[in-house]
């Protein structure tokens, strides 16, 4: 699944692209996703995109008298497409937009693919925060207000296992299994320990190696691990550089140890039985 990195390297690919030119046409082919595409997606054509931003793994993209709030599910993918590009079986959501002035028809196309339709194309006229999906999210890990602190006190009240708790959108968002797995490694933590047991000290290593993670997975265009392509079609490089995840019996990287895993919570975790403690 997309997660905060690979959302953020969509976002920053596809927003030079899309603000402040009019949705000149928009064709839904297919509106059984996650949840229905609204009829009112179909009608956007005149608006203008004055912003695309994120919250979590979700995109916004902000049309003036509302947002689109887009998300890629499991394997869905934006592409900035040509507009005579023939759709595929499972392209399934087009926006094009209106060519320049010396360039007169339709500009580039913003076109939604999604093979197993779990990803979500809808709109709101309200405040986006306020909509369902968004208004319980937790903490950008990103933004200045996720320090130290602020992770010490989160955890003060959770039995669960930290690998669990940073997959947990209402407290964290967007970190996700890879990224939750490279960042306690970074940090020299189990990801067994309970969330609670972690010191003022520990915190502060986490939510460092958690924004150095999320950071340098943005750098190298998210990782790429199944379907997901950024914007312009490119691969992202950064499973290329993981430090565990996905490499159980082979020696680490640091002390050539061998990396396990285990299951926490039906996902994946990968570990160093000699770094992390």
């Amino acid at each position: 699944m997309p997660e905060l990195p690979e959302v953020e390297v969509t976002r920053r690919g596809i927003a030079p692209h899309l603000i402040g030119r009019r949705i000149a046409a928009v064709t839904v082919r297919e509106p059984r996703l996650r949840w229905r595409v609204p009829v009112s997606v179909a009608r956007l054509a005149g608006h203008t995109v004055r912003a695309v931003k994120r919250r979590g793994k979700y995109l916004l993209i902000d049309c003036g008298a509302g947002h689109l709030i887009v998300h890629l599910g499991m394997s869905g993918s934006l592409r900035l497409v040509d507009p005579l590009a023939p759709p595929g079986k499972h392209d399934h959501v087009d926006l094009a937009f209106a060519g320049e002035r010396d360039r007169p028809g339709y500009g580039r196309m913003l076109r939604l693919r999604d093979p197993r339709r779990f990803g979500a194309v809808l709109w709101t006229e309200a405040p986006p925060e306020a909509h369902p999906l968004l208004r319980d999210l937790g903490i950008e890990p990103l933004s200045r207000a996720f320090d130290a602190r602020r992770l010490h006190a989160l955890t003060r009240a959770h039995r669960t296992s930290i690998k669990q708790f940073l997959m947990d959108g209402r407290r964290i968002v967007g970190v996700g299994n890879i990224y939750a797995s490279e960042s306690l490694f970074l940090a020299g933590i189990r990801p067994q320990t309970a969330a609670r047991r972690l010191s003022p000290a520990r915190c502060a290593r986490l939510a460092a190696a958690i924004r150095q993670t999320l950071r340098a997975a943005i750098r190298a265009g998210g990782s790429t691990l199944r379907d997901f392509v950024g914007g312009d079609g490119e691969l992202g490089c950064f499973q290329m550089r993981h430090w565990v995840y996905g490499r159980a019996g082979v020696p680490c990287r640091r002390c050539g140890a061998l990396i396990r895993r285990l299951v926490q919570g039906q996902r994946a975790t990968y570990y160093c039985p000699r770094c992390q403690r």
